[in-house]
C-alpha cells in the first residue's frame, strides 16, 4: 500500500479502527438520527469473498451498533436464514437470492457488492466450456449453487448441461478432492478452493468471472436483509448498507489490512488464501454496476435453465429495495 493515503482510505482506516466520533459529525448521520437497534445478526460461513460483512464489524460499530452476533450458517443455507429472520442481513451469491425469491420467500436485496467469485477448473486437456461435453464434472449435490451455476453457464455456452454433462456427486467428498484426486475433469471452486490449488499447481481455469465476459459485467454477491427488519428498521438498514460498502472499498484499497482483519476475527484460519482472495476479487465495482442489471441477468439465465418460473420484472418488485442504495452518499 502506497504511503500516502487517499482521503477514502484515511476514512475507512480511521473508522475500521472504531472512531464513532469522526462517524457521528458526517452530515448524513445527522439527518437520519441513530439506528432504531443497537442489535444487529449477520450470517458467518467459510467463504472468503464475502469479506466485507466480516470486514465491517468496525464501522458497524461507528453507525451505533453495539450488539453484533455473526450467526454461523452453511454458505448454501444463507438465503434461507435471511428468509426466515434468523440472520438480519448478508451477502450470498446473486442466483441464490434470486432462486429464493423466486420462491415466494421473503427476501430483499439492497445491492450489489462485489464481483467474481468462482472460477472453473478442468485438468489438461480441457480448454473451454464446449469441450466439457462427455466429461465429468463434481458437484456436492444436484440443485446446490455450484450445479445451478454451472447449468448456466453451460447453457449460456451452447451445451444441453442435462445430457452433455456426467454430474458426479459424491456427499462424503467434496468436489475439490475428488478432483485432486483425478477423479473428475472439472469443477467449480470457490474461495478459498481456487487460491489452494494455485499454489499446488493443480488443474487450470477455463472460466474465471472476475474477468471473462458475460459474468464479469454483474455481481457476484450481493446484500440482502430480512424484509421485516428493513420495514421495520429504516435507519438501521441504511447503515448497514453503507458500512458494508465502506468495508468493500477497504477490501480493495488495502487487502492486505483487510485479511488480517479476516484472521484477527477468526473468519477465516489462514492469512495467505484471505489476502490472495482479496487481491484477485474486485472489491470496488459496487459504483459502476448496476444491481438491479445483476438480477435481471441472473433471473433470465435460471428461467432459461427452467430452474425459475418467475419472471425478471416480478422477482425485482418482490424482492429488491433499492431506495437505501440511492439515498447513500459513500465518500
Amino acid at each position: 500500500m502506497s504511503m500516502r493515503q487517499t482521503r477514502r482510505q484515511f476514512l475507512i482506516t480511521v473508522s475500521l479502527g472504531g472512531a464513532s466520533a469522526v462517524a457521528a459529525v458526517l452530515p448524513a448521520r445527522a439527518v437520519e438520527g441513530p439506528p432504531e437497534t443497537t442489535v444487529l445478526r449477520i450470517a458467518k460461513s467459510p467463504t472468503i469473498c464475502v469479506a466485507p460483512q466480516y470486514v465491517a464489524e468496525g464501522l458497524l460499530r461507528a453507525e451505533g451498533f453495539t450488539d453484533i452476533h455473526y450467526v454461523d450458517t452453511l454458505a448454501s443455507d444463507v438465503p434461507e436464514a435471511v428468509a426466515c429472520g434468523k440472520v438480519d442481513f448478508s451477502l450470498a451469491y446473486a442466483s441464490q437470492f434470486v432462486m429464493t425469491i423466486a420462491a415466494g420467500e421473503p427476501v430483499t436485496l439492497l445491492a450489489g457488492v462485489m464481483v467474481g467469485c468462482f472460477e472453473l477448473f478442468a485438468k489438461e486437456g480441457i480448454r473451454s466450456i464446449a469441450e466439457l461435453k462427455g466429461r465429468t464434472v463434481g458437484v456436492q449435490a444436484i440443485g446446490s449453487t455450484p450445479h445451478v451455476l454451472l447449468t448456466v453457464l453451460a447453457a449460456h455456452l451452447g451445451l444441453n448441461p442435462v445430457t452433455d454433462i456426467h454430474w458426479v456427486t459424491d456427499p462424503a467428498i467434496k468436489p475439490i478432492e475428488l478432483f485432486e484426486q483425478g477423479k473428475i475433469d472439472a469443477f467449480l471452486g470457490f474461495p478459498p478452493e481456487p487460491q489452494k490449488l494455485r499454489i499446488r499447481h493443480i488443474g487450470h481455469v477455463i472460466v474465471n468471472t472476475a474477468v471473462d465476459q458475460p459474468w464479469s459485467q454483474y455481481f457476484c454477491c450481493m446484500l440482502a436483509g430480512n424484509p421485516g427488519f428493513v420495514s421495520k428498521h429504516p435507519v438501521a438498514t441504511k447503515r448497514v448498507l453503507r458500512a458494508i460498502l465502506k468495508a468493500a472499498d477497504f477490501c480493495a484499497t488495502d487487502p492486505a489490512g483487510a485479511a488480517q482483519r479476516l484472521v484477527d476475527g477468526r473468519f477465516i484460519p489462514l492469512y495467505d488464501y484471505a489476502l490472495q482472495t482479496l487481491q484477485e476479487l474486485p472489491y470496488d465495482k459496487w459504483r459502476e454496476y448496476d444491481a438491479e442489471d445483476t438480477v435481471r441477468f441472473y433471473a433470465l439465465r435460471l428461467h432459461e435453465a427452467g430452474f425459475i418460473r418467475a419472471s425478471p420484472q416480478k422477482i425485482i418488485a418482490d424482492g429488491t429495495n433499492w431506495r437505501f442504495l440511492n439515498e447513500l452518499n459513500v465518500s
